[in-house]
């Protein structure tokens, strides 16, 4: 996306003709020195690492008025190198406040000053904690997004947040479960011994490395890990690698000037174009024992000439917590792969069905309702038609229809989202549901069903859907409280839909498998007896119930639909919810 592009987004002028800028957002450019590169006369990864922090500290600072450290770091995948001679230009700015921590969102291009062409690098999500007052913990102040795109940030930020909040308990589990089904360690004839590649370092903590409250930058400790690893990655190969992705990592605790930091790198696993290089980061003063600071998992690939991977030498692990490390790498290569099937790419790039798989649940569950946000956060929906205060709208996109019906009733907004979320109700209401059954329950906020809708006609077959269910309640309580904004919209209650495939429910003779790519409730609260349900439908022609050509067909069973859910949620409002 080039600069002008950026700037529309995030900029847009208010009556008065004054051009709007989140008051969150700090920028940095730097130009890429010959002290900044390696041999490659390519831009260190850990100096990156360092300008992101530090730009990203700035933000979250400005936005919280007081000191803040650096909690955690999402994901991160390089696309490109950056040579010398080129701008790095980085923006930050926050996405949204909780209690005491806040999420920053860093953008990271490269500039070329001669062609004046601008590329995206990077785009990470950092996770900051206000420090301690002397009046006591910080309470944070709300983010009131302005845009569309600072809209659509804040409202995903709560669910990486939750993703965050499970990623290292389900991590734990899915990596248990998958090393005891890979048996032994393959063996390769030439294959480098894992400890050749270990590296272990030491850095002490000077005023440089530390911030204004005397603890060690983020970024500063994140550049030592990268320095390590990649010189653990080439011993094994005997060549420069380039550093691809950085798996999330947290920092356990804090560091401070004086500190004594060792680094420790090994090679955990190395496949036919890439590896993976664990990396470990404890501190101590004097005599005292290590405090663990960070662990981190970097994944490297060696390129050749035309920028294509070259083919790695594999790794022989050591007893017992070699081949420990040798098999999570496994697991968690396939758990990449996942993350980058479905979340990395476009929503319309992504498959309509993908296989469902505990390795995928947490990031299939991200992208069931990061998709159902993006849907509701778009504008230019056009209004097809309206009867007893139920609403029809629709929208083309990429060659697909997408629908939304708007209504209100007179009943909670909690109470509502029970009595919705519970899909073996919906055929109460909905003549299109027939039969509805619970497959699975995935875990405490996301269900499988079984879905099937009657024939459309004598000559069709009847359709089955294989659901995620995925469903939300609001962030936190604050959001209930905060002012209305004329650009600012509540949290609501969510619950999306998306197909999935399952390999005990394969395809039948007996009905046509349907396919749901996005679709799902919000339901926000207007009053405390008084809720507005919205309910979105992406979708491609063919494959889902009751959808058709006829847009006033297709209206008059909406509106049946919708005024049979009016009655049955005033009939049950006053029914115990789940």
């Amino acid at each position: 996306m080039m600069s002008n592009e950026k700037d529309a987004e995030r900029c847009e002028s208010n009556v008065s003709g004054e051009v709007y800028r989140n008051p969150t957002e700090v920028k940095m450019s730097q130009i890429v020195l010959p002290c900044h590169a390696n041999h490659r006369g390519e831009l260190s990864v850990g100096q990156l690492l360092k300008w992101m922090d530090s730009t990203a500290c700035l933000s979250a600072e400005r936005h919280a008025g007081c000191s803040c450290i650096t909690a955690s770091v999402d994901d991160i995948h390089f696309e490109h190198t950056i040579g010398v001679g080129k701008v790095v230009n980085i923006i930050a700015k926050v996405n949204r406040a909780f209690t005491s921590s806040m999420e920053v969102g860093i953008l990271v291009t490269c500039e070329d000053l001669y062609t004046g062409r601008q590329w995206k690098v990077c785009h990470a999500f950092a996770t900051f904690v206000a420090r301690r007052t002397e009046a006591g913990k910080v309470q944070l102040k709300q983010v009131n997004p302005h845009t569309q795109s600072e809209q659509m940030e804040y409202s995903l930020a709560a669910e990486r947040r939750r993703m965050r909040l499970i990623h290292a308990e389900i991590i734990t589990d899915l990596l248990s479960s998958s090393t005891s089904q890979l048996g032994e360690c393959q063996q390769y004839e030439g294959a480098v011994p894992a400890e050749k590649t270990r590296v272990e370092s030491v850095e002490l903590v000077l005023p440089p490395h530390a911030n204004h409250q005397v603890s060690t930058f983020g970024g500063q400790i994140m550049a030592w890990m990268e320095n390590v690893a990649t010189i653990s990655a080439c011993r094994l190969c005997n060549a420069h690698p380039t550093l691809r992705t950085i798996d999330m990592f947290h920092f356990r605790g804090p560091s401070h000037i004086g500190d004594r930091l060792v680094l420790k790198a090994i090679v955990n696993n190395a496949f036919k174009h890439s590896m993976e290089v664990g990396v470990c980061a404890e501190a101590y003063q004097g005599g005292e024992p290590l405090r663990h600071i960070n662990s981190a998992f970097m994944t490297f690939e060696v390129l050749d000439s035309d920028r294509k991977p070259q083919t790695l030498p594999r790794i022989c692990p050591e007893p017992v917590d070699g081949i420990r490390r040798y098999k999570e790498a496994i697991a968690r290569k396939k758990i990449r792969l996942d993350r980058k099937y479905i979340i990395s790419c476009k929503q319309n790039e992504v498959p309509v069905s993908v296989p469902w798989d505990p390795s995928n649940q947490m990031y299939l569950s991200y992208n069931n309702v990061s998709a159902l946000k993006l849907m509701d956060a778009r504008n230019s929906w056009v209004l097809t038609s309206e009867k007893n205060k139920v609403r029809l709208y629709t929208r083309e996109e990429n060659q697909r229809l997408l629908f939304k019906v708007e209504m209100h009733v007179c009943v909670p907004a909690e109470q509502t989202f029970h009595l919705l979320s519970d899909l073996t109700k919906r055929k109460q209401w909905d003549q299109h549901y027939e039969e509805c059954e619970v497959i699975m329950q995935a875990d405490e906020d996301d269900t499988i069903y079984r879905v099937t809708t009657p024939s459309v006609s004598k000559r069709d077959k009847g359709a089955e859907f294989i659901l995620l269910a995925s469903r939300r309640k609001p962030c936190d309580a604050r959001c209930s409280i905060i002012l209305r904004h004329p650009k600012h919209k509540m949290d609501p209650y969510l619950i999306a839909l998306r197909s999935v495939t399952l390999p005990t429910h394969p395809p039948t003779e007996e009905y046509t498998r349907g396919e749901v790519l996005c679709a799902g409730f919000t339901i926000l609260e207007e009053c405390s007896s008084v809720s507005k349900i919205t309910y979105y439908n992406q979708a491609t022609p063919g494959i889902l119930p009751y959808i058709s050509t006829d847009i006033a067909g297709l209206s008059s069973s909406f509106y049946s639909a919708f005024a049979a859910c009016s009655l049955f949620l005033e009939a049950n409002k006053h029914s115990q919810t789940a």
